[in-house]
């Protein structure tokens, strides 16, 4: 039944350039197909709610990375942060001081990257760049020692507009380019891109991601 998913990743891979990672979005796939993208290699997996997280990490082999790709409320932090080892999705800085406040108690350092607002829909989350700008420029990140930002993370609109996302996916990568080149131009590990699902990830590559978020193109659609 899930045979197919080794090919696919062998053939996502090998359009991949080397320096960017492959998160399989395993989110409402069952552990066999997950077992399937293992078995051919995988060892990212990105879910997006958090009651599925700790089931799986306790079904899966421990050499799995885990990453949290969806949009995450407070009120869940807690349940996700002994599992993930990246959170793609912070949003707000209510969202970043939380996810610092839930690190701290548990003893580890949150690996995060500032998700930003791009897309044309008023239904996806995000900082704005100006946003993203002031909160580093107001010394927030100083203050905050559970929390390590990795990088940055953006969604395109969901259109047929090839110019559009394009354009969209460059401004993340410049953003990230400005960041990079100022307030964490000492930071090693500020280094990722997260941009480009199943439908766009080719452009997101041409435009910089390095790393990239694909669920359909290996898993097929969704198991509810």
């Amino acid at each position: 039944m899930y045979e197919h998913i080794a090919e696919h990743i062998k053939s996502i891979r090998n359009e991949l350039p080397g320096n960017v990672k492959l998160v399989a979005v395993s989110k409402f796939h069952p552990i066999e197909a997950l077992m399937n993208a293992y078995e051919a290699g995988q060892r990212i997996f990105g879910e997006s709610r958090a009651q599925e997280i700790q089931p799986k990490h306790m079904q899966m082999p421990a050499d799995v990375e885990w990453h949290f790709i969806g949009h995450l409320q407070t009120n869940k932090v807690k349940q996700i942060i002994p599992y993930v080892s990246l959170i793609h999705s912070v949003d707000s800085e209510k969202l970043l001081e939380y996810v610092n406040k839930e690190a701290q108690k548990a003893g580890v350092i949150a690996n995060v990257l500032l998700q930003l607002h791009v897309a044309k829909e008023t239904t996806k989350f995000g900082l704005t760049d100006e946003e993203c700008f002031s909160m580093i420029e107001n010394g927030l990140l100083d203050s905050l020692a559970n929390v390590r930002v990795y990088g940055v993370m953006g969604m395109a609109t969901n259109t047929d507009d090839t110019a559009e996302i394009r354009k969209e996916f460059h401004t993340i990568r410049s953003v990230f380019d400005t960041l990079k080149t100022s307030c964490f131009s000492d930071k090693e590990y500020f280094k990722e891109v997260s941009m480009g699902m199943s439908e766009d990830y080719h452009i997101a590559i041409d435009e910089g991601s390095t790393m990239v978020r694909i669920g359909t193109s290996i898993f097929g659609a969704r198991e509810y």
